[in-house]
């Protein structure tokens, strides 16, 4: 079994695959003090608990005190048989920006995931503590995208900033036009990001010249704000986990 685990600045996502089926999926909150030692009593905690024995494993994460805590709890427990996504790491995908190595690794895996799924060109969505929104070229290639600070990150600077302004729970109003302060927030934050969405998408397809490319969403809040789109998006949650996945089968074929 492979051991995959995506590092977010907010969330960690874990996943566990039997050859391609997603098996056992955890998400627990991103703590950039965790120690190696802690991250070694929560993952044997998991995987004893999901009775799952671990042949491999593969990493990406956006966190780097994560990364090197993670790479050291992960050693002792596969061994060498760890992919770390980064520089040097076969992925099978050409990076074609002006520094490749500034990408996010999160980003990469989720086009790889895309593009082994949906083909290519796509458009790839992640609504995580940022909003991300890259292109995949007709030939495969990674382009670049654009990000923007996520739903939630927009919520919190919103009541920071504010004196009267409070926090509201993420859910669509009854209309645009709302009728309460809570309501003019609520619309502000989901139809605000649903037309941030929205415009990104329809530039990005109109300055590269495609035909109705797959458009995928993945993240805590792409199940609220993809469908409320203009564009058809389809929502896959498994996306990243899927790219480390084949990230790791391209660097150790054997699992």
């Amino acid at each position: 079994m492979l051991l995959v685990i995506d590092v977010g600045n907010t969330n960690t996502v874990i996943g566990v695959y039997e050859h391609d089926t997603l098996t056992h999926r955890w998400r627990v909150s991103t703590d950039p003090h965790r120690t190696a030692d802690e991250y070694r009593l929560l993952l044997r905690a998991l995987l004893d608990d999901g009775e799952v024995k671990a042949e491999g494993a593969a990493l990406s994460s956006v966190v780097p005190p994560a990364a090197t805590a993670l790479r050291a709890a992960l050693g002792d427990l596969v061994g060498d048989r760890l992919v770390v996504v980064g520089p040097g790491v076969k992925t099978g995908m050409a990076i074609n920006i002006d520094n490749p190595r500034e990408v996010g690794a999160d980003r990469v895996v989720n086009a790889i995931g895309a593009v082994e799924t949906y083909g290519a060109p796509a458009v790839i969505i992640d609504f995580g503590t940022a909003t991300t929104v890259d292109l995949v070229g007709p030939d495969g290639d990674y382009r670049g995208g654009a990000i923007a600070p996520g739903v939630e990150v927009a919520a919190d600077a919103l009541v920071e900033h504010t004196a009267a302004l409070r926090r509201v729970e993420l859910t669509p109003p009854r209309r645009v036009v709302g009728r309460s302060t809570v309501e003019a927030i609520q619309s502000g934050l989901i139809y605000g990001y649903v037309g941030l969405v929205d415009g990104l998408v329809a530039r990005i397809v109109e300055e590269e010249k495609l035909q109705d490319p797959p458009i995928v969403a993945t993240g805590g809040l792409a199940d609220l704000i993809a469908p409320m789109c203009r564009h058809p998006v389809v929502v896959d949650q498994e996306l990243t986990l899927r790219g480390l996945r084949i990230v790791y089968h391209r660097n150790h074929p054997t699992i």
